[in-house]
C-alpha cells in the first residue's frame, strides 16, 4: 500500500545527464540509499537541524518521499545514489504555489557538480508544475558552497535567523532564508 502510494506520486522531470550520472525520479528501492545518506549528512552536524534520533527511517521516508505533494529525485551513478533532491509545496492552503525544496549530497560525490544538477532540475520540476517561486527555509551562513550554488542559481536572501542554528564546529551560526521567484 505505502509502495504504491509513493510510486504515484513519482512525476517525470528532465533528466540532466553528465558524463557519469543522470538525474532521475526516485524509486521506493532507492529508500535505504537515501537514507544512509541523510544519516551521514545528519552525522555531520553542518547543514540540517534535524538529529539522528528524531529522523527515524519512517520519518525520513515521509520527508524525502511520501509526504503529501513531495516530488524525490536522486542523481543516479551506474545505480547508486550520489544525490537527493526533493520538491514539496512550502505551505498548503493559499500558499502552496511557492515551492520548497530539499537536497543532500553523499561525502564522496560532493564538488563534482552533483548538486548543481539537482538544483537545476528541481527549479525546472517546479516552473513545470506551475509554482510561481521557490523559497529555502534553513540555508546555513557558513555553508559558503551551498550559499554561492543557490545565488549562482538566482535565489536571494530575504531573512536572516541569528544564531539559528548550533553547527557542530562552528556554533551558534545564522541560518538564510533564500528565495527566487520562477
Amino acid at each position: 500500500m505505502l509502495r504504491a502510494r509513493i510510486l504515484k506520486k513519482l512525476y517525470s522531470v528532465t533528466s540532466t545527464p553528465s558524463s557519469y550520472y543522470t538525474i532521475r525520479p526516485a524509486r521506493l528501492e532507492d529508500f535505504e540509499e537515501i537514507y544512509d545518506i541523510f544519516c551521514k549528512v545528519l552525522t555531520e552536524g553542518k547543514t540540517y537541524s534535524y538529529t539522528l534520533e528524531e529522523m527515524t527511517p519512517d520519518r525520513s521516508l515521509a520527508y524525502w518521499m511520501s509526504a503529501v505533494g513531495t516530488y524525490c529525485m536522486v542523481a543516479d551513478i551506474d545505480g547508486k545514489v550520489a544525490g537527493v533532491a526533493a520538491v514539496r509545496p512550502h505551505r498548503t492552503g493559499r500558499a502552496h504555489h511557492v515551492a520548497n525544496a530539499s537536497f543532500i549530497v553523499h561525502p564522496d560525490y560532493r564538488k563534482q557538480g552533483i548538486a548543481r544538477a539537482l538544483g537545476k532540475a528541481a527549479i525546472d520540476y517546479a516552473r513545470k508544475q506551475g509554482y510561481l517561486a521557490m523559497q529555502f527555509n534553513f540555508v546555513v551562513s557558513v555553508n559558503e558552497v551551498a550559499v554561492k550554488l543557490w545565488k549562482s542559481l538566482g535565489f536571494k536572501i530575504v531573512g536572516t535567523i541569528p544564531k539559528g542554528f548550533n553547527h557542530a564546529t562552528e556554533g551558534l551560526v545564522d541560518v538564510y532564508i533564500m528565495h527566487q521567484f520562477l
